[in-house]
């Protein structure tokens, strides 16, 4: 059974439990739990990481620790009961485990290591805390290190500051505001900037002294060293070294280093040194050898330097390594540390030193000798003994210190400097005698000259002593001593010191008993002396002071020279003279006491000096334990009372004041005596005292309520005596009861004037006279502060009023509220509030609105001092508001007499609480800070509401005050640090179990308020909308269901109001974007704002629109999401594009809003100029560009454009749209709008800029012929599935690669950008289940575009480079073709049953534009029958053949292998049987009974097959002259081959077979104008012009290895116009049909997706595939049919490019004479014949001569003149023209007439007998100008009068009436006079007329259609450019090429009427721009 735990609340996980029994729950090591039930070994409870999952775990796995709870029962609180700091570790550490992995995610290494090192050793911290073993001290000091690592790991992961006290985390309930304020404030500063210690320490280790020529002991001295003084600053570290170099004494580690104390910040610089000398033990010379007697030496041996500062600026965990410098002249020994630092060029500096301690050192520097030779040749060995010898003669022991390291000795050797008569020592001693024997002490110094001999003797030649105090008692005097050295025998006994003490010690200075003269001596020895003493003194004055008993009539002038002793002096003897002045006082007061209390001022004022201020504990300490003046507080009282009398007196005030700044002592004397008194007395005459006592302060009340102007004297002496007079507070309550010093205090601090108009520094000192009363002891009790309070709160009230000392206020403010704690229901409490309230509240929220508007200073200093003031204030009014209880705010409410009071304090504190809220206000990480102030500030607001309902509705309604309210609430909801979703869970938890959402809390407070507003809520109707939107967006369902019906609410109002709700629909629309656009919002917050509404909206009579405008506000949400979720990528990608497309749109068009819609223009500018999408910036800025008109309207400023005219920023806009295209090689754009900009130019005469601009223009000319522009590949993608963004979803889009980006490049890109996408593997359209799938699917292959412009592209002698641009430019319509076998495949022949289904998709917009990709909007797919695809074949073999031998004859090939390979396949092919397989299925008897609608398509095959005989035979003629020797038999067998292939054609002699004219047929109708006369042609001649079939659009080059296969053998090539390898052409894999003709079915590697190869024969695709990456491209050879059959566009284009330059210019005489010949065998009867039957078909229409052939025959001279029959009737005289499926403008104008679209994509019709076949174009002749006819001889040229020519060659459009197109492609197109006109009427030939065909002459205008927004027009009529449709206007100006104007073209009535076309993509007019 469960029971519930009593005890076992809280443990820890020891062991990992996987929870796999029922219920089990889950654990793993190190997480907590709280346990609340148990049962038989098991416990039952949850893991605190995640308190919402509970479960049953073993109690053996759980370490039990103890815990307090708190609210018993369901909702208990557990806290472990274990110290705070182990806890906060514990936590901390856990938060930081997974930060610190994320540290390792993100690549932060160092912080990750030093993050790492800092938690392990925090670890290792814990476990010494845990252990408990520690001492206080130990355990304190353990704190403090794991405190300081917990606050550097948060400061470095930016968690939140942490506020501690005593290591400890406080509760900031538990504390006061403002000391919160003031914790987190030190911490803050703590960490910005450490303070600066006051002194330093430094420690010197000795560890080795490292030198080559060791050998010898040696002492190492240690000191520092004043460079600037040349002087010694410290005692000496001295240590001795053996022979190695190493300490003498290793066991004694303690001497081996030493600590210089005491060293202040301001001397840690670079002219203090360390110097270290060595001084080597041994014999006399270093090299000589070792005596008899081993006398041993001290010997100078080197120095070395090292500068403090040098020091500090390196690592001190490094050892140093000093350079030790060689003495090598022995007298400069005692300088050559000096040396060494001037050689380093160091600057100098000064050190301070400690006082204060009871020392008495003698400090003695051996400095230098001047002695005789002695008698000797050469001079002495010198070594200096010193003894200190006391009275009686004994030699004191253990009083010489060399230095810290070794202990004192009893005498001192000096080194010796060998053969010097003047040495230098300098070496510092030290002597610490006792004070009781420097008495009669001296000091004798013995001289010793040390031989170099065998025997080593030091002989004694002189001494010198000095003593160290005289008989008056003086010491020594500090300074240099010459003393006189004594020469004396060497046998000497200087046992027996009264000998020598009578005789003089220093040379002018005698003994005074002494009468005898000394003997002159050139012999002096120096010591400087510096005695460090607090007991004996060198100045005789405080010597007489000291001794006053002795001389009793010399009290007065010692008493007078007081003041005249060195302070330094007083104070070393402080003790000595306060006793003697006290001493002074009690023998005779009347006498002495003003000049003792004079001296006592003095001494005290003396303490207040910075040098002397750590005496201060030295009075402190006498006061308390020495002082004995029982009877002094009297003549204190008196003596003070009367100079305070005297303050107007104004010779008295200099004294008066030094008398003031002492009184806190004074006042202690006093009281120290009183107490004595009563203490010996038992208390008598307290009455008497109490009097003198407020007598005393009476006269200071009267004091300090003179009033003074301006800085007098007075205000001086106040402002000495407010600055001390706190202090006296403690001394009086040693005396009097609290109560009563409180009152006294109250009635001298209320004594002070009022007037602020004074002394600014009288002012500044009585409010921190306030404070330090604040601060005092006194007012922490709660009795006495009761009475301070009210004029504490007067003074404070009246500084704050004017705004002055406002740090101070702050300061005291603090102090006030510290004391004041959190939930006190004590009276006092409650009535020190009730006065704090009504006192200083309102004072308080204007002083924090004052400071807040003021402009920060400048300086950082002050900038910190104002945020400090700010802060205070702040957390003051916290405190005030937090103790304020309900009756606080009753009364506070009821105090304000008029609305208006109340009004303006409402919104006062709003706009306080709005600032308080201010990310500004506290720095980042005070979270805890802020939390505290949200918590106020909502506890205020929820009292304050109460308030604004009662007032301020319905007829006492202020728009101001509500409005301000729901300000403030917004902007509190919408806080950073009440976002909770951002928080760590255990940050999160311990707000939520603190303070619950207080977002939720102020939500509902809203939708209160709201709802008691009634009618006023359209006072807030739109502008509300926005700030309540944006609190919706915070993802807290709670707060989001409670707000979101606010928006239903302000629909209904609005809806009442103006009958619609357009004001709330565009508010939302304009922030919501916005918002989203910062992060805000998700697709959770989509659906519940969806749902909400319509529930809310079910019932409403406005219905209707309401669902339209929740409708249209969530279709934004979902772009808004998708945008911001493309945002959040790195690098620019095409779902970015895609998606700003997809928005730019979505304001356009359904929102109409014009500046989002601009601003999203430039957003996609920049992503396109990111991604060097140079194009499509340009088409982008366009947009806007389009907006604007040539006007001087000004726009203001806007995005980064400034204030300028609208003609001035399209200017710019033009010059950046050029600049981009240019960059984008999109030259021809550029032209066009040159031209625009240059007619403005020209309009306003500025011919400087017009000049630029027509250069920039030839620039671009020469660009278009100059440079090589790559042709991108097209492809096709289809998003699938609904995990896609909404505005790719289940959509297909055609995108344009970038350059030399083929299929599989960008299928990986495409993969790469949506990394979780499976890549579908076939091209059938998917299914349903794909689309609903919940996962992503995308479908690529490649696609073949359809040029709009056709007719630049079919006209001769145009540079490819012009072409180059037309075919893949402004391109609306792709196709891909898929081949399938219809019906019983023929085995033997599979061309009879392969069909070719074609798919043509149709864009939304051209490409490019202002995307790379763009959806499609229209699918057609048509069918080809098989004698289509064959006759396609054909045609693009046959324009494959033309090109390579138009490139091989104008040396453009490299090499001549491409055409070999080509003509040995189509050769090939042909011999081995392929023709014949055409021959077989399409020429027999039954296949011409059975379709005898395809009798024309049979003739253009055979036509086709005769011709492509005739091409070869002259591609054999070129290659013979170009083919290299080693491949000549290969063209031999070619040859024969040929032969070969002619007879299995039936051609015999060539002459009298041709059954047709090789005549070119642009769009592949067949030739209505055919000759029954055989023709013979040479190789030379055969004649070899272009043709085009109605499916050869250009596109990219198609090879196949045989010229009757299908187009799915062998397509490899991708690049337009460029020969492949033979390699790449030809290496084919051979078919699987038995046939070489039959179909291949290779795939091209411009298609994506395509069927296996196991589909190759079938048109069925097998469903097996799999969607994988893994398999996401196919082979080249595995591809669907959609790639094998979109080729023969991309042949005819490569056609088109290259044959174009086959001119007359290439072409040798021979062969221009055999085409000449050609000509003339055209048959005159079939001509006629069929162009009757033209004129009979309804059908049917002759099409006009191709443009081709025209330039041909004008390059090829007379001979190709036209001839025609003068006996045939007019209208038989016709010649058969070419139709031209494609004008320049066709493809553009053909998508928006009305019919276009049954012929785009019809189903495959019936064939019904003598119709035009469903492939075919075949246009009507229009009257066209210069046609030629190939007859000669017997058909005469045509002479038809220039008024017809005119009437209707220039004028009448030409319908063309054409069947439909089985290929999906609309070849209804314009065909007119344009082709013709633009180069017939410069050739010399008069024009053709038929009459018959003519149509009427009225002109026929073309539908207008509407371009895309993006695309570039032409307005003129003088060049009719085909331009991008938003640089041209609307009017049917028929476009031409930019570098020739051409007359326009007339439109095609006829066409346009039987066309079928989807509606007209609406395109708005160009709208003003609203002044952006």
């Amino acid at each position: 059974m469960w029971i519930p735990t009593e005890h076992e609340k809280y443990g820890v996980v020891i062991a990992g439990f996987r929870g796999t029994v029922p219920h089990g729950l889950s654990l793993e090591i190190g997480d907590t739990v709280q346990i609340l039930e148990k049962c038989d070994g098991w416990y039952r409870g949850f893991a605190l990481k995640n308190p919402n999952v509970k479960g049953i775990f073993p109690s053996n796995y759980i370490h039990l620790k103890n815990a307090c709870v708190k609210n018993k029962g369901q909702f208990e609180m557990v806290i472990p009961t274990e110290d705070s700091v182990i806890t906060e570790m514990t936590t901390t550490l856990r938060d930081w485990g997974t930060m610190w992995k994320q540290l390792y995610v993100r690549n932060e290494g160092d912080l990750f290591h030093r993050l790492w090192h800092i938690m392990n050793e925090i670890l290792d911290l814990r476990r010494q805390v845990l252990v408990g073993h520690l001492t206080h001290d130990r355990m304190k000091d353990v704190k403090r290190h794991i405190t300081a690592r917990l606050d550097w790991g948060n400061e470095q992961l930016g968690l939140d500051l942490v506020p501690r006290k005593e290591y400890a985390m406080v509760d900031p309930e538990e504390i006061s505001i403002t000391e919160l304020y003031r914790l987190m404030e030190h911490r803050h500063r703590k960490k910005d900037t450490p303070v600066p210690a006051s002194s330093h320490h430094l420690f010197v280790q000795m560890k080795s002294l490292m030198c080559s020529n060791l050998g010898e002991e040696l002492e190492v001295i240690f000191s520092l060293f004043d460079s600037k003084e040349n002087r010694p600053i410290s005692e000496r570290f001295f240590l001795r070294l053996n022979r190695n170099g190493l300490p003498k004494c290793p066991e004694k580690p303690e001497r081996h280093c030493s600590l210089f104390v005491d060293l202040s910040s301001s001397e840690l610089r670079k002219d203090i040194y360390i110097t270290v000398h060595i001084i080597r033990i041994g014999r006399m010379g270093a090299g000589e050898k070792k005596n008899a007697c081993n006398v041993q030496y001290r010997r100078p041996f080197g120095c070395a330097v090292l500068s403090i500062a040098d020091l500090l600026a390196g690592d001190s965990k490094d050892d140093l390594i000093l350079k030790v410098y060689m003495c090598n002249t022995e007298s400069d020994w005692y300088q050559i540390h000096e040396n060494i630092i001037k050689k380093l060029n160091a600057r100098y500096n000064l050190t301070g030193s400690n006082a204060g301690e009871m020392r008495n050192d003698l400090y003695i520097t051996v400095e230098r000798g001047e002695f005789e030779k002695g008698g000797k040749s050469v001079a002495r060995n010198v070594e200096v003994t010193m003894h200190v010898v006391d009275s009686s003669g004994q030699i004191l022991r253990d009083f010489i210190s060399f230095g810290s390291g070794e202990p004192p000795a009893s005498e001192y050797h000096s080194f010796v400097l060998y053969h010097n008569n003047g040495p230098r020592w300098a070496e510092l001693l030290k002597l610490p005698i006792p004070v009781d024997k420097f008495r009669g002490a001296h000091i004798r110094c013995e001289f010793r000259h040390c031989s170099t001999k065998e025997k080593g003797e030091k002989k004694l030649f002189g001494f010198s002593f000095v003593p160290l105090m005289q008989e008056n008692g003086r010491t020594l005097p500090d300074g240099t001593h010459e003393l006189i050295v004594h020469k004396c025998e060497e046998n000497t006994n200087l046992q027996d010191s009264s000998r020598y003490l009578k005789l003089p010690f220093s040379k002018g200075i005698f003994l005074a008993n002494n009468s005898q003269a000394v003997k002159t001596t050139k012999e002096s020895f120096w010591i400087t002396s510096f005695l460090c003493s607090t007991k004996l003194t060198q100045n005789g004055d405080m010597l007489d002071l000291l001794k006053w008993r002795t001389h009793p009539d010399k009290i007065a002038g010692c008493l007078s020279k007081l003041k005249e002793i060195d302070g330094s002096e007083i104070v070393k003897f402080l003790q000595d003279t306060l006793d003697t002045l006290f001493g002074i006082l009690d023998e005779n007061s009347q006498k002495y006491g003003s000049k003792v209390f004079d001296c006592l001022v003095h001494i005290i004022n003396l303490l207040q000096d910075s040098k002397f201020h750590h005496f201060k504990p030295v009075m402190d300490t006498y006061i308390e334990s020495h002082f004995a003046g029982a009877l002094a507080y009297r003549d204190l009282i008196k003596v003070l009372k009367w100079h305070i009398d005297r303050v107007t007196e104004v010779e008295l005030h200099e004294h008066i004041q030094e008398v003031l700044k002492a009184q806190e002592y004074i006042f202690k004397y006093i009281v120290q005596s009183r107490r004595l008194f009563s203490i010996a007395t038992g208390g008598q005459n307290e009455e008497e005292f109490r009097c003198c006592i407020q007598e005393l302060l009476m006269s200071v009340r009267f004091f300090l309520s003179q009033e003074s102007k301006g800085a007098s004297a007075l205000c001086q002496l106040q402002a000495v005596f407010l600055s001390s007079f706190p202090s006296v507070y403690s001394e009086l309550l040693k005396l009097f009861d609290v109560r009563e010093v409180a009152n006294l205090v109250h009635d001298a601090l209320g004594s002070l004037p009022t007037v602020m108009q004074g002394d600014e520094s009288l002012q500044a000192v009585k409010l921190q006279s306030i404070g330090k009363t604040v601060e005092s002891h006194l007012y922490t009790n709660p009795d006495s502060r009761y009475i301070l309070l009210p004029v504490v709160l007067h003074h404070l009230h009246m500084h704050l009023q004017e705004q002055k000392d406002l740090i101070m206020c702050a300061r005291i403010l603090s102090n006030i509220f510290c004391l004041i704690k959190k939930n006190s229901s004590e009276k006092s409490v409650l009535e020190e509030i009730d006065v704090i309230v009504s006192s200083l509240l309102d004072i308080l929220l204007r002083t924090i609105l004052e400071i807040t508007s003021r402009p920060q200073p400048s300086g950082s200093a002050m900038r910190l001092q104002f945020q400090d003031v700010t802060g205070e204030f702040v957390s003051c009014l916290l405190s005030l508001l937090r103790q304020m209880t309900d009756r606080h705010y009753q009364q506070l409410l009821d105090s304000f007499n008029t609305k208006e009071d109340l009004r303006d304090f409402l919104l006062q504190i709003f706009t306080v609480f709005r600032i308080l809220i201010r990310p500004e206000m506290f720095p980042k990480d005070w979270t805890v800070m802020r939390l505290v102030a949200n918590n106020v500030i909502i506890t205020t607001v929820l009292y304050l509401s109460d308030a604004l309902r009662k007032n301020f509705l319905n007829e006492n309604f202020d728009y101001k005050i509500w409005d301000s309210y729901f300000f403030l609430a917004v902007i509190f909801i919408n806080q950073l640090c009440l976002q909770l979703e951002m928080f760590t869970p255990s940050k999160k938890k311990k707000v939520l179990e603190k303070y619950g959402d207080m977002r939720v809390t102020m939500g509902c407070e809203i939708f209160s308020m709201w709802q008691n507003l009634g009618e006023h809520k359209l006072h807030f109707i739109p502008a509300l909308i926005g700030p309540f939107l944006e609190v919706t967006l915070i993802p807290q369902p709670d707060l989001r269901n409670v707000m979101i019906p606010i928006f239903h609410d302000m629909m209904d109002w609005e809806q009442r109001r103006s009958g619609n709700f357009k004001q709330v629909e565009a508010k939302l629309i304009d922030k919501l974007d916005s918002l989203m656009s910062e992060g805000k919002g998700d697709e959770t917050y989509r659906e519940l704002f969806n749902s909400i509404l319509l529930k809310k909206i079910e019932r409403e009579t406005w219905r209707e629109s309401g669902v339209s405008l929740i409708a249209t506000v969530t279709r934004l949400m979902e772009r808004l999401l998708d945008y911001r979720d493309c945002m959040k990528m790195g690098e620019v990608d095409g779902k970015k594009i895609g998606c700003t497309v997809s928005l730019l749109n979505f304001y356009k068009t359904e929102l109409n809003k014009e500046e989002m819609y601009i601003r999203y223009i430039h957003k996609l500018y920049d992503l396109h100029l990111k991604a060097q999408n140079f194009t499509e910036a340009a088409y982008t800025l366009l947009l806007y560009d389009e907006l604007l008109e040539w006007s001087d309207r000004p726009l203001r400023e806007f995005l980064n454009y400034p204030m300028q005219t609208e003609w001035q920023r399209k200017e710019y806009l033009h010059l950046t749209i050029i600049q981009n295209f240019d960059r984008g090689k999109c030259w021809e754009n550029g032209i066009i709008l040159c031209r625009k900009i240059a007619e403005q130019y020209e309009s306003y005469y500025d011919y400087r800029n017009l000049s630029k601009m027509r250069m920039m223009e030839a620039s671009l000319y020469d660009k278009i012929m100059d440079q090589q522009r790559l042709e991108p590949e097209f492809f096709r993608v289809g998003f699938y599935g609904k995990k896609f963004p909404f505005f790719l979803r289940n959509k297909e889009f055609v995108c344009r690669g970038h350059d030399y980006e083929r299929l599989e490049a960008f299928q990986q890109r495409m993969l790469n950008e949506f990394p979780h996408a499976i890549a579908m593997q076939h091209a059938n359209q998917p299914d349903e289940t794909i689309f609903q799938a919940e996962a992503q699917y995308l479908q690529i292959y490649a696609v073949t575009p359809i040029p709009e412009n056709q007719e630049v592209l079919q006209r001769d002698g145009i540079p490819d480079n012009i072409k180059s641009f037309y075919k893949v430019n402004h391109i609306w319509r792709f196709r891909y073709d898929r081949p399938f076998h219809k019906g019983t495949k023929d085995k033997e022949n599979e061309f009879k049953s392969l069909w070719v289904e074609r798919t043509t998709l149709i864009l939304v917009q051209s490409l490019p534009g202002i995307s790379r990709w763009f959806e499609v909007e229209k699918r057609e797919v048509v069918e080809m029958s098989p004698l289509e695809n064959a006759i396609e074949v054909l045609e693009n073999k046959n324009q494959q053949l033309r090109t390579l031998i138009s490139q091989c004859q104008t040396r453009q090939m490299q090499n001549i292998n491409p055409l070999t390979m080509c003509l040995n396949g189509v050769i090939d092919a042909a011999v081995n049987g392929g023709v014949t397989r055409y021959q077989e299925a399409f020429f027999i008897k039954e296949y011409v009974l059975n379709h005898p609608e395809d009798g024309e398509k049979i003739t253009r095959l055979r036509e086709l097959m005769l011709e492509q005989a005739q091409i070869l035979e002259f591609g054999l003629a070129v290659h013979e002259k170009f083919v290299p020797q080693d491949m000549r038999p290969l063209h031999k067998k070619l040859v024969d081959q040929f032969f070969v292939m002619k007879s299995s054609l039936g051609i015999q002699e060539y002459s009298a077979c041709v059954q047709a004219s090789p005549i070119h047929f642009p769009n592949g109708s067949p030739r209505v104008c055919r000759n029954s006369v055989p023709i013979s042609m040479s190789p030379d001649g055969a004649r070899v012009i272009p043709r085009r079939s109605p499916l050869s659009y250009p596109a990219v080059n198609r090879y196949s290895s045989s010229s009757l296969s299908s187009q799915a053998s062998a397509e490899v090539s991708n690049i337009t116009g460029q020969s492949e390898s033979s390699d790449e052409v030809f290496n084919m894999q051979p078919s699987p049909s038995t046939s070489s003709l039959s179909s291949t079915h290779s795939a091209s590697p411009n298609v994506t997706s395509s069927a296996p190869s196991s589909a190759r024969a079938s048109p069925l695709l097998s469903d097996k595939h799999k969607h994988s990456r893994e398999n996401s491209c196919l082979s080249p050879r595995e591809r669907p049919c959609s790639a094998i059959y979109p080729t023969s566009l991309e042949a005819a284009q490569t056609a088109n490019s290259c044959f174009a330059k086959w001119n007359a210019a290439s072409v040798p005489h021979s062969t221009r004479d055999s085409i000449r010949e050609a000509e003339e065998h055209v048959c005159p009867a079939s001509t006629l014949s069929e162009t009757r039957l033209a004129a009979k078909s309804p059908n049917l229409s002759l099409p006009s001569v191709s443009q081709e052939r025209r330039m041909l025959f004008n390059h090829i001279g007379d001979g190709a003149l036209p001839r025609s029959d003068s006996n045939l009737p007019g209208p038989d005289k016709a010649v058969n023209a070419t139709p031209s499926s494609w004008s320049l403008d066709s493809g553009k104008e053909a998508r928006n007439t009305p019919d276009s679209g049954k012929l785009i994509s019809p189903p495959v019709p019936p064939r019904p007998a003598q119709t035009a076949s469903p492939a075919r174009h075949i246009a009507s002749v229009s009257p066209s100008p210069a046609g030629r006819s190939p007859m000669k001889g017997s058909v005469q040229s045509f002479t038809p009068s220039p008024v017809e020519y005119h009437s209707s060659g220039l004028i009448s459009n030409s319908p063309v009436l054409s069947g439909s197109y089985s290929s999906g492609i609309s070849s209804l197109s314009r065909c007119s006079t344009s082709e013709t006109s633009g180069f017939e009427s410069q050739g010399s030939e008069p024009p053709v007329t038929v009459p018959s065909y003519s149509v009427p002459e009225e002109p026929v205008r073309k539908e207008s259609k509407t371009p895309p927004p993006y695309s570039v027009y032409e307005r003129t009529l003088k060049r009719p450019v085909p331009l991008p449709h938003s640089l041209s206007i609307p009017p049917a100006d028929p476009p031409a090429l930019p570098p020739k104007p051409q007359l326009g073209r007339p439109s095609n009535a006829e066409n346009s009427s039987r066309r079928t076309e989807p509606a007209p993509r609406p395109r708005p007019l160009p709208r003003k721009v609203s002044q952006l």
